[in-house]
């Protein structure tokens, strides 16, 4: 795509590209290499389209949700974020929930009644609002391991429950794996827990942390798109060859063989050192894990869902975020964020981490 003035023999070369029907907007090598490796980890993703972050990633496959069934309204979960669109900050997570403003100004009263929020690992709420106007909902979508509220796993049975219901009224099930894909697994909570979405969004973690994202699902969903279909979705610096070269090396790095076994390993003694650190120390934690995701929720109950997340002492978190702070140990500055583990971690780190969490725990 061009912009601006372009040279005559360039707009000649144009002209030229148009009578022998070349695509300007066709793939890249770099893309499509990317492309292939997506939909080898995320086999679901039969078609995928490349776009600039993880907000335009769920903006764009609630739109498709939406021309492919012809239905307006959405469901969604209290505490999930996916992205700062219009129809998604209804009881948002993430830095929505972190600054106390679930409801943003500026949506408007039309565009968010079509958005139903429902209570997260509740089934009873999801089948009480399929029987009442599944008929007309587009979409459930649903971060498969919620990240944004803090780590809330999936119940057992959950997803597969939205997989049948949803199925059940042809509604579109997406899978918001902006922060799980690759993370939880190389195949994303897909691969982990054998639950099949119709359409999946990704986040800049295919880009090795450069701008990037990108959602896919079944061939005849994904070809309602243009130029193949009716549902209108672009972008200039989609698949931009920085962030395609960037992600390509990252997702060869993470397909090396006993990367996620590493990863889960190192993963699993922080939970327990900060679950144990708590304990000796006398003050009540909730701590859960999902793959390289954690949390350390400073609540006495369990955290199922954002309800009980937001029962959490923040004032206690904050203390205990200064102190590892000084400790030199920099964790996400929010109750309701996650902790994530890297590759470039290792055993020391992990051990640091967990006696520096003992002292700040004592402080406490």
């Amino acid at each position: 795509m061009i912009a601006g003035h372009a040279h005559p023999r360039v707009t000649q070369a144009l002209i030229e590209m148009t009578r022998k029907g070349t695509s300007f907007g066709a793939p890249t090598p770099l893309e499509v290499e990317l492309a292939g490796m997506v939909r080898k980890a995320f086999p679901s993703m039969e078609l995928v389209r490349m776009v600039n972050s993880g907000t335009e990633a769920a903006m764009s496959a609630i739109r498709l949700a939406r021309g492919y069934t012809k239905r307006d309204k959405i469901i969604k979960f209290e505490g999930c974020y996916h992205g700062h669109a219009d129809s998604l900050l209804v009881k948002a997570g993430s830095g929505a929930t972190t600054l106390g403003i679930p409801d943003s100004p500026g949506v408007p009263a039309d565009l968010a009644k079509h958005t139903i929020t429902i209570p997260f690992n509740n089934t009873d709420a999801v089948e009480e609002v399929m029987q009442d106007c599944g008929d007309d909902i587009a979409c459930i979508i649903v971060e498969p391991v919620p990240g944004n509220m803090g780590v809330v796993p999936p119940e057992n049975g959950f997803l597969m429950f939205l997989r049948d219901i949803s199925q059940q009224f042809g509604t579109l099930l997406i899978f918001d794996e902006v922060m799980s894909g690759f993370r939880v697994a190389y195949g994303g909570a897909e691969e982990l827990y054998g639950v099949i979405p119709d359409i999946t969004c990704l986040g800049k973690i295919i880009g090795g942390g450069l701008p990037v994202g990108t959602y896919g699902g079944k061939r005849e969903i994904m070809e309602k798109i243009a130029p193949l279909g009716p549902v209108y979705q672009a972008g200039t610096l989609s698949g931009n060859p920085l962030a395609m070269a960037a992600g390509i090396e990252t997702l060869k790095i993470l397909s090396q063989p006993g990367t996620y076994d590493r990863l889960n390993k190192l993963s699993g003694q922080l939970s327990e050192g900060f679950k144990d650190a708590a304990k000796k120390a006398g003050v009540s934690t909730y701590n859960t894990r999902v793959g390289s995701m954690l949390c350390t929720f400073f609540t006495e109950g369990p955290v199922t869902d954002y309800a009980s997340a937001k029962k959490s002492d923040t004032a206690a978190f904050a203390k205990f975020f200064i102190t590892m702070l000084e400790e030199g140990i920099y964790l996400a500055p929010s109750q309701f964020e996650a902790v994530f583990l890297s590759t470039a971690h290792n055993e020391e780190h992990i051990e640091k981490t967990i006696k520096a969490a003992y002292r700040a725990f004592r402080k406490l």
